[in-house]
């Protein structure tokens, strides 16, 4: 199996989450065949050499990945595509940089060698989602054709922070679903859920889709308390000098379930927060230098 990462910008917290989150699956490093980190900012990455390959990517090649449209988040698909030509006949398993291994790490690599494709978790046939994205995007697509695919009320979208695809059928799915997503953006979609909606679509069609949650941990919800989680964890690591090995073995004291990996806080909880920041602001600031108050 081959785990990929994208992590762009310089934004410290997106590294060491995905340095937790290699960390994590380092325990398993047997398991391994190689972990690919696409990235623009590949000196976060020194410590894990050795560990890792990283892919710098320049402003060239991003552009050739973007595409004709100018889509973003293709990269994701082209860079699933550049991992499977470079390792044939091997399962992918990419990973947003929000996430861990908490699973069965062999149960994971089973089901994958046995042909079957994971995501995140399902979120919901896109024809009966809710939000306002997705219904402009059911009324765009909904009945029409696309690289092939008639978009019916079957399918279903998933969450992409996962996508885990099988060895054998592995780059024609890819090729699927960059064809939908560039098909998606021809016509004039929608774009923010486009290369979602296009892994989902394309691993539905070619493979059993399972939810890979069971295995993996998605905090996308909950940020703020597992960066302060992991930023414990590696400033201890730092302090300590400890070799990446140490740090896989320091993981199994770590509590997966202290924080949990989704916290859903309605707007009004938000909405009062911001009133309260403006109607009680800090009684004094004072910066380094500055005088003190009269």
């Amino acid at each position: 199996m081959n785990l990929l990462y994208l992590v762009f910008g310089d934004a410290v917290r997106n590294h060491f989450q995905a340095q937790f989150s290699i960390l994590s699956f380092l325990r398993h490093r047997a398991g391994l065949s190689g972990i690919t980190v696409v990235t623009d900012a590949p000196d976060f990455y020194r410590h894990l050499a050795g560990h890792v390959t990283v892919l710098p990517i320049d402003a060239a090649t991003l552009r050739e990945w973007k595409g004709e449209f100018d889509f973003f988040w293709r990269v994701k698909i082209k860079a699933l595509e550049y991992v499977a030509e470079r390792s044939p006949g091997q399962a992918i398993l990419y990973l947003d940089t929000d996430t861990f291994l908490h699973g069965s790490f062999a149960a994971l690599q089973e089901s994958l060698a046995a042909g079957m494709a994971f995501m995140h978790e399902p979120e919901g046939a896109l024809a009966a989602l809710g939000s306002k994205t997705d219904k402009l995007m059911w009324r765009q697509t909904g009945g029409q054709t696309f690289s092939g695919i008639q978009f019916n009320e079957r399918h279903t979208m998933w969450n992409a922070g996962v996508v885990g695809i099988p060895a054998a059928g592995g780059p024609a799915a890819i090729a699927l679903a960059l064809a939908i997503c560039d098909d998606l953006s021809r016509q004039g979609v929608t774009p923010r859920l486009i290369e979602q909606f296009a892994l989902s679509v394309a691993l539905q069609e070619q493979f059993e889709l399972r939810a890979a949650r069971p295995y993996i941990g998605h905090y996308w919800s909950n940020k703020d308390e597992w960066n302060d989680a992991i930023g414990m964890f590696l400033l201890e690591s730092s302090l300590k000098g400890r070799t990446v090995e140490q740090e896989v073995a320091a993981l199994a004291d770590f509590d997966f379930r202290a924080v949990p990996v989704k916290k859903m806080l309605k707007n009004t909880h938000w909405r009062l927060v911001h009133l309260v920041d403006r109607l009680f602001p800090p009684r004094e600031t004072v910066y380094a230098g500055d005088e003190p108050a009269a």
